[in-house]
């Protein structure tokens, strides 16, 4: 009976070493389990109450139980706690915290204490591979790999990566390819999550990323650093561009990627179920590369709006559908590319909407300053575009457009100042009419049609100026200052003006001090309003 006994404490051994190497786990976290489920089966026979330990010998298998009581002044639970008296009688050094453990007979497992063991046991060791499986794929996101594919659920793929599964959902399968079961497959892993159900690895065959890292393998160059790959934008299983700058002058970064009879490009578009890819020259200048992303349609102009991100292309009529390509393909790609807004647009369409944009101001030029259409458009055509620019501008810029004399110069400088006037005049009422207080007015940098247009805002008081953020009056969708061409620093810096003729904040602090008061930022909106609130708070008189 004792060799069969020394036997199955062997095997137990034999058992977890197996159960390790199988799942890729450390050896003592499955005797860590099997302890576990002894303690739970040894608690339902001596009581749950109990506070009872196992421990399995590394070596021959044996298993002690253990009871664990706890050394205290006054028992309050007796199935746990030992006075500190009684613990004396046992271990006469024992004091209040120490734990004493006593022997337990050793137990035969039931059919149920057994079933229980093995739950826990089971579940123990799930756990450490979820844990295994997390940490061997949390540092491995944007990491191509290969797998097979064990199933397809409703579109979505599970791949089989030896040691773990990973999901590719149907929105990161290329469309209309056809993957079937068992079949080799590569990804690039774009996230791992920690899920109720374990550890979650989403794959891609879509991404961006895993275009550019198949490239770096295909291509020794991207590999070795001489070239990079700038960005990449896809529509996957149709088109892509990807724009490659070269580190190394004597190496051509487009030709690299293309390779001998385009052998490296073709293996790319090979995996990617013959997606056409345009590989494209990244330029720092941002016109330069906005041209050569719009490939394969010529450029004829563009025109870039650097504060909204946004560039007018012009092109020739008969590159238009080219240009703008199937569905608009082509253009939606090269924004993608280049992160600018790309708006399309013929000669001809430039040439109207110019037309329309002369006529437009020489009207205002002919109402405001009471001139016939041939002044006015000579204006226009001299680069005047605002009453402002004649009325103020030096007299010898006006005397330098042709026919132009001293004393229609004067005339000109005085109805557009006349008409300036008026035109404040009348916005200062609407301003008082509308409540904008004296102090917001003072502000230096706001003209009265811009009080105006804060009033109409309900911003109506210094107070209520300091609380904006810069964004909200220049932003170019929903500021309220957006017509007037205001830039975000001279809004921030207004704004700072007015927080410290509050009182809110020093100047020291708005605009720093010394010789760094011309070069030092103004702090950002979020902080400063949040640094100045509970300031702002007791400014205001009780009544407000």
């Amino acid at each position: 009976m004792a060799t069969a006994v020394s036997a199955n404490r062997l095997e137990l051994l034999q058992i977890a070493d197996a159960v390790a190497r199988e799942k890729s786990i450390d050896k003592d976290i499955v005797i860590e389990a099997m302890e576990e489920a002894i303690q739970k089966a040894a608690r339902s026979r001596y009581g749950a109450e109990n506070e009872i330990r196992a421990q399995i010998d590394k070596t021959n298998g044996d298993i002690r139980l253990f009871r664990v009581l706890e050394v205290v002044e006054e028992v309050e639970e007796p199935a746990v706690q030992i006075s500190l008296v009684e613990a004396r009688l046992d271990k006469p050094d024992a004091a209040v915290g120490d734990y004493l453990a006593s022997s337990l007979p050793p137990m035969d497992f039931g059919r149920i204490a057994a079933q229980t063991a093995k739950q826990v046991i089971v579940q123990k060791v799930r756990d450490a591979e979820r844990q295994r499986q997390y940490d061997d794929y949390k540092d491995r996101v944007n990491e191509t790999v290969t797998g097979v594919v064990k199933r397809v659920e409703y579109g979505n793929v599970i791949v089989d990566l030896g040691k773990a599964e990973a999901i590719m959902r149907r929105d990161q399968v290329i469309p209309r390819e056809h993957i079937r079961q068992n079949e080799r497959i590569r990804g690039i892993i774009y996230d791992v999550r920690r899920e109720n159900r374990g550890p979650q690895i989403f794959m891609s065959r879509t991404k961006p990323d895993f275009m550019a890292a198949l490239f770096s393998q295909e291509v020794p160059e991207i590999y070795d650093g001489i070239i990079q790959i700038k960005s990449v934008a896809r529509d996957p299983g149709s088109r892509a561009k990807i724009a490659v700058v070269s580190n190394d002058a004597s190496i051509d970064p487009v030709g690299a990627c293309v390779g001998m009879r385009g052998s490296r490009v073709q293996a790319v578009v090979n995996e990617l179920q013959g997606e056409k890819i345009d590989i494209i020259p990244w330029s720092e200048d941002v016109a330069t590369f906005i041209v050569n992303a719009l490939q394969p349609a010529d450029v004829s102009k563009v025109v870039l709006d650097e504060e909204r991100s946004r560039v007018e292309v012009v092109v020739p009529d008969d590159q238009l559908s080219l240009a703008i390509g199937r569905r608009g393909q082509n253009v939606r790609l090269a924004s993608q590319l280049t992160g600018w807004t790309i708006d399309i647009m013929t000669e001809a369409e430039e040439s109207e909407r110019r037309q329309e944009e002369f006529m437009a101001q020489s009207q205002r030029f002919m109402d405001a300053l009471d001139v016939d259409d041939t002044l006015a458009h000579l204006l226009v055509a001299e680069g005047f575009t605002e009453l402002e620019e004649i009325a103020y501008v030096e007299a010898e810029e006006l005397l330098a457009v042709e026919g132009f004399d001293d004393g229609l110069v004067e005339e000109l400088q005085r109805r557009a100042t006349d008409v300036l006037e008026a035109e404040a005049r009348a916005a200062d009422e609407k301003r008082i009419e509308l409540g904008v207080s004296d102090d917001l007015a003072d502000m230096e940098g706001l003209t009265p049609s811009m009080l105006v247009a804060l009033g109409e805002a309900d911003i109506k008081t210094l107070e209520d100026f300091s609380y904006c953020a810069a964004d909200e009056l220049t932003s170019k969708e929903d500021g309220i200052l957006k017509d007037f061409g205001l830039e975000e620093q001279e809004a921030s810096d207004m704004i700072m003006s007015g927080r410290v003729a509050l009182g809110w904040i020093s100047a020291e602090e708005a605009f720093g001090s010394g010789e760094d008061a011309e070069t030092e930022a103004a702090p950002e909106e979020g902080e400063a309003l949040a640094a100045t609130e509970a300031a702002a708070e007791e400014s205001v008189s009780p009544e407000a």
